[in-house]
């Protein structure tokens, strides 16, 4: 029995952050309506909504999409990269001064 005690405490550690905001009557109505008709109730709808939008939100900054274009042009500088200039030299030279190479 101790044993699920402790995973019960557990369980609402876990769940133990909060977050709070207030919505107008039709908002709350609005949710209210599409929690029951998904058969959940409005804190796990709430909860399911917000988690899926802040993940499509990270994906969404975590992901560059290249036109084919654009694609070919990165891997081609990766491949067969420009020449170093003078002004890339001299800082390459600089740097290496500053830390002692």
């Amino acid at each position: 029995m101790a044993h699920r005690g402790s995973a019960r405490s557990e369980d609402r550690r876990a769940h133990s952050a909060r977050l709070g905001f207030r919505v107008d009557e039709k908002t709350k109505r609005l949710v209210e309506r599409a929690a029951e008709l998904e058969h959940r109730n409005v804190t796990d709808y709430c909860l399911t909504a917000l988690t899926d939008a802040a993940r499509q939100t990270i994906e969404q900054h975590s992901s560059l999409l290249l036109s084919e274009a654009d694609r070919v042009a990165f891997f081609d500088a990766l491949v067969h990269p420009p020449k170093p200039n003078a002004r890339l030299k001299r800082a390459v030279r600089r740097a290496r001064e500053r830390i002692g190479q």
